[in-house]
């Protein structure tokens, strides 16, 4: 008889998970239970509850990642769980949360547009897996995103939810219209348009007292007021768009310009 060997020798195998690795890990799957619980209560018409279980998911989801590079506990499995649970909880969980709301009252388009909502998200998170090894990534480089991330273009998406929850008004539940709007959304996050980040925003130091002032401001109307706060944050972030575009442009400019052969129109000294 053969003696099987101790698991300690076993080779590719991982001897366990330290606690600090399970910390981001833990904070993902978090996440993606705050997105399917909104889906649970879109089935029963709990609507505030149900957008609220998307951006709880949208705030963790902003915090796994750091606190994975403050522990050092960054890993490829905690990539691969990251993105499946972007992929649930800002693509599928929107789209069905959207469908039952307004989208199920417009026959087969509706469906349609819940549909491209939820792959435009897995393609979009697949482009991002495929390219996270890749050195050239000029928009990257740069200090900007390509496309609008996940989380945002749930939060997007779900703008006629919020107006409708803010005022009542019937005219913000037209499926047609909400079908319209998501498509645009979905497009948006599968777009190679270049997107203001964390780090392409640099307020000068004149006025970063006033940006705590106005940060605190917003979470404020945030308690009071979330709805109406939730809808002017995304034509906020629509209207900083094309100031994203014409940034990046900008400093392709620039360095295409460094970069140029010194010299005269021919490229000789």
């Amino acid at each position: 008889m053969s003696e099987e060997p101790p698991p300690s020798r076993l080779t590719g195998l991982p001897r366990g998970l330290t606690l600090r690795a399970l910390v981001p890990n833990a904070i993902t799957v978090a996440a993606l239970c705050s997105g399917l619980t909104g889906i649970r209560f879109a089935i029963v018409g709990n609507w505030e509850k149900a957008v609220l279980m998307v951006i709880l998911a949208g705030l963790l989801d902003g915090i796994d990642g750091r606190i994975a590079r403050l522990l050092r506990a960054q890993s490829r499995f905690g990539a691969e769980l990251d993105s499946l649970a972007d992929s649930l909880s800002f693509g599928m969980a929107p789209a069905l949360i959207l469908f039952l709301w307004s989208l199920q009252d417009l026959p087969r388009f509706g469906w349609f547009a819940a549909l491209g909502l939820a792959i435009c998200c897995a393609l979009r998170l697949a482009r991002f897996n495929a390219q996270i090894d890749m050195q050239e990534q000029p928009h990257k480089s740069a200090g900007f995103l390509t496309g609008v991330p996940a989380p945002v273009g749930a939060g997007l998406a779900l703008l006629p939810l919020y107006l409708w929850l803010a005022s009542g008004r019937d005219e913000f539940r037209e499926p047609i219209g909400v079908a319209i709007w998501v498509a645009a959304m979905a497009f948006l996050m599968i777009s190679n348009l270049a997107t203001l980040s964390w780090t392409s925003l640099r307020p000068r130091r004149s006025i970063r007292l006033e940006m705590l002032a106005l940060a605190g401001l917003v979470f404020a109307a945030l308690l009071t007021e979330p709805w109406w706060t939730l809808a002017a944050l995304c034509t906020g972030y629509l209207a900083l768009m094309p100031y994203g575009v014409i940034s990046y442009a900008r400093i392709r400019r620039q360095r295409a310009a460094r970069t140029a052969p010194a010299g005269g129109p021919d490229g000789q000294n």
